[in-house]
């Protein structure tokens, strides 16, 4: 049982950042609209959060420090302002989203519109993020979000042709009535909510918080490679759900109860209430991690003292960070902006500021004087670099794409 809960940090760190509320629409509107026309999205994003996520983690546990931390020392201040920024206004806007993610999903159980569950929601996270100790947090809603699987079970039971299937996935492009530009605007959206900023941050911090040393580089990186692929086969599982049930019949997705409805026709009620819980539990996760990346971040970039592993008073100005990002959050959703929307916005976003998250963890991931004989092989350079050429062509991309395809409207 304890090697299954070592598992927790990177189920719910993989779940958070795969399927949290954007990301569980993106991935089944692709399928509608697409099909499996970007399942190499998938594997492209899987293989880059993996390979800096390792990075990451490995620089925590040998350094003992968080990777934000050493950005700022080896890079100063003036590189790790920007890095700060950059993913601060991301997090914080995602923050926003997953809260209206997780009003969403007790609108679905309840029929209560989800702007009254919102003030409620911001109330118990913050409450969540001040009394419950980190490991409890991480094993429940990471194990939580593992109810999701349900959509693996759907997906086999509404019995879709797999040679279609392959088809669709072995001949990447857009589908009849779609264009090219919507097709690569739904490419960026997809990777960059695989590789968003705050999802390296969480994992690095949550590191720190679980004391981990050398002698947990295993654990780290089995929480990787196990939790990572994990959450993008649930992500794969939603888009043929979608791509099965919607794309034959011309139907496009943009609520989380359509997205539910291949479960709701495949597995039945029992079915629809465990993906209902899926999705409270993968965005309520989503926004403990982003809650805690913005304090994270602001407190190392400053030298505040942080953590949950410190009482609230020891940390005070770590806590007061965060609870000023909830209020912001929720701030954004009382301006009635859809939270689905919402997302969308910060994934291109997310593409932007991507480069500045990932150039200075390969270069802290590449130092001698804090990671020893333990540094980037010559396989993981090569990833890496091969990573942020890819990142940096999303990040000019995506502005571009946004405002050509009107954000995917074609």
């Amino acid at each position: 049982m304890k090697r299954v809960l070592a598992l927790a940090l990177g189920i719910l760190t993989a779940i958070g950042g795969f399927v949290d509320i954007g990301d569980i629409v993106a991935n089944a509107e692709a399928g509608a609209r697409f099909g499996l026309a970007h399942a190499w999205v998938l594997v492209v994003g899987v293989i880059g959060i993996c390979a800096y996520a390792e990075m990451s983690g490995r620089v925590t546990a040998v350094s003992g420090r968080p990777v934000f931390d050493l950005v700022r020392e080896r890079l100063g201040p003036r590189v790790a302002l920007a890095n700060l920024a950059g993913s601060l206004l991301v997090t914080v806007l995602t923050l926003g989203a997953e809260l209206g993610g997780v009003g969403l999903a007790l609108q679905l159980a309840t029929s209560v519109d989800y702007l009254l569950w919102v003030p409620v929601v911001a109330v118990v996270l913050w409450v969540a993020l001040w009394r419950v100790k980190f490991s409890v947090l991480e094993n429940i809603f990471g194990l939580t979000g593992l109810v999701l699987i349900v959509f693996i079970v759907a997906a086999v039971k509404l019995g879709p042709d797999p040679a279609q299937l392959w088809q669709q996935a072995s001949h990447p492009g857009p589908a009849g009535g779609e264009d090219w530009g919507t097709y690569w605007f739904v490419a960026v959206a997809l990777f960059a909510s695989a590789l968003t900023p705050y999802e390296v941050f969480f994992f690095s911090s949550g590191g720190v918080e679980e004391r981990w040393t050398s002698k947990d580089l295993t654990r780290s990186r089995v929480n990787v490679f196990v939790g990572f692929p994990l959450g993008g086969l649930l992500a794969f599982a939603i888009m043929v759900t979608s791509a099965t049930v919607f794309q034959p019949r011309g139907t496009s997705v943009d609520t989380l109860a359509q997205v539910a409805m291949p479960v709701a026709l495949a597995v039945g009620k029992l079915g629809l209430a465990a993906a209902i819980l899926g999705f409270f539990a993968a965005t309520f996760g989503a926004a403990m991690e982003t809650g805690l990346s913005t304090a994270y971040t602001v407190a190392q970039y400053f030298g505040w003292d942080w953590g949950k592993r410190r009482r609230p008073r020891e940390a005070a100005r770590f806590h007061t960070v965060l609870i000023i990002g909830i209020l912001v959050g929720v701030a954004v959703l009382m301006t009635t902006i859809d939270p689905i929307q919402l997302t969308e916005y910060t994934l291109v976003f997310s593409a932007v500021a991507l480069p500045l998250t990932y150039l200075p963890i390969l270069v802290v991931a590449n130092d001698r004087d804090y990671l020893g004989n333990r540094i980037n092989g010559r396989l993981a350079n090569t990833v890496g670099t091969v990573y942020l050429v890819i990142v940096v062509a999303a990040a000019a991309a995506a502005i571009p794409l946004m405002l050509v395809t009107r954000m995917g409207g074609g």
